[in-house]
């Protein structure tokens, strides 16, 4: 399932919350070669907490931190028009809470039960509990 996007394509919407998407005008080769890259730094941070080496960590997240700035998803906001950065933001608390109320219903919601039925389990167990009292 893709991910949901705003309208404009600047955030990732991941458990109600935004995250800035990569600055869309990078070349592809380019692109490609920093996700590369962050994919190397977290891997480098796994390996250095399993191993408990605290200055290896250090710099494997600094070089975390080096690519999401280069890929735009952290730092200053790449686009252009002034409007402010609400990463990590609730998306009800930012100008998309309309929009994204009016969506049917919420991605997450729909694969969290489409997994579910996939699993057998019935949709009472997705409501909350008080919702399954009579």
């Amino acid at each position: 399932m893709p991910q949901l996007t705003t309208p404009d394509g600047r955030y990732l919407i991941v458990r109600d919350r935004l995250w800035r998407t990569s600055n869309p005008s990078l070349p592809e080769a380019e692109r490609q070669r920093l996700v590369d890259a962050l994919m190397d730094a977290r891997r480098a941070v796994k390996h250095a907490k399993r191993s408990n080496e605290a200055e290896a960590l250090a710099d494997a997240r600094r070089d975390v931190d080096a690519a999401k700035h280069a890929l735009g998803e952290r730092g200053p906001v790449w686009w252009t028009d002034g409007a402010q950065d609400y990463t990590r933001s609730l998306v009800k608390n930012s100008p998309y809470a309309e929009w994204y109320a009016e969506r049917d219903a919420s991605p997450r919601a729909s694969s969290r039960c489409a997994r579910c039925f996939k699993l057998g389990i019935t949709a009472l167990r997705l409501l909350p509990r008080a919702a399954t009292r009579r």
